[in-house]
């Protein structure tokens, strides 16, 4: 039995999706950790690991990885179209659950329930700005840039919408005035503004932050190069991530 509160997230929000690069076995053990706070695991149903994409080369984006991440978001979105799923619950590998999380979906999932929305944030980098509808939510204009792409769920026409979106920015050049290949969650801005019927909620505070990982996006530093220092900065990362959702 998985507590009713995460019950009433997966009847909202979706089944969870989340995008794993098969050799980064710690973040999916970490991911793991995660999911056993709030009552799950990946043994249940409504929660699938979704092969990371790890291109050979940047081929027009920022970086490898940014293609990488691109081409995996746009993967989850283009089976949820082929087998008809109405909304989604995307998590990379690196979120966390803030510690209110789990007290907080029983409110934030009623909310959602009644409010028109076709995507909803529930962790994103900067704090967007937008208009408080109701306790724990905002209401994001369609222009609002958002960063990061670490918890967030789609549903409705939204899906295929954003995937068409996707595929079109694949076609175009880098720096086209129309949005050619970028980093993801750019993406995910882009087809807000020229969706802006597509309405965008995000919980305030976020119930999911980004965990400090060594990064499969952008170029390592050089504590994440060396075996050593690797190391080390994985030890500091495991001890500050558990500092934060204590």
């Amino acid at each position: 039995m998985i507590p009713r509160p995460v019950e009433d997230l997966l009847a909202t929000l979706g089944p969870i999706v989340v995008i794993n690069l098969p050799f980064r076995a710690d973040r999916r053990s970490e991911f793991a950790t995660q999911l056993h706070r709030i009552g799950l695991s990946f043994d249940h149903p409504q929660v699938k690991i979704f092969d990371a994409v790890r291109p050979d080369a940047p081929d027009g984006f920022p970086s490898v990885g940014a293609r990488g991440c691109f081409f995996s978001h746009l993967g989850i979105l283009r089976e949820a179209v082929a087998t008809g799923q109405d909304r989604i619950l995307i998590c990379e590998d690196d979120l966390d659950f803030t510690p209110n999380s789990l007290a907080s979906f029983p409110d934030l999932m009623a909310r959602l329930k009644t409010d028109d929305w076709s995507l909803f944030y529930g962790g994103y980098g900067e704090t967007p700005l937008g208009k408080k509808t109701a306790p724990g939510i905002l209401l994001l204009d369609s222009d609002q840039g958002v960063s990061c792409s670490h918890f967030y769920a789609v549903r409705g026409s939204a899906i295929a919408d954003l995937k068409n979106y996707l595929e079109a920015m694949l076609l175009r050049p880098p720096g086209d005035p129309k949005g050619g290949p970028m980093h993801y969650d750019g993406a995910l801005s882009w087809f807000r503004k020229e969706h802006p019927h597509h309405i965008t909620l995000a919980a305030a505070p976020p119930i999911g932050v980004q965990r400090s990982s060594r990064t499969d996006i952008h170029e390592l530093r050089w504590f994440d190069r060396w075996p050593i220092a690797r190391s080390l900065a994985g030890l500091g990362r495991r001890a500050r991530a558990k500092w934060m959702s204590s």
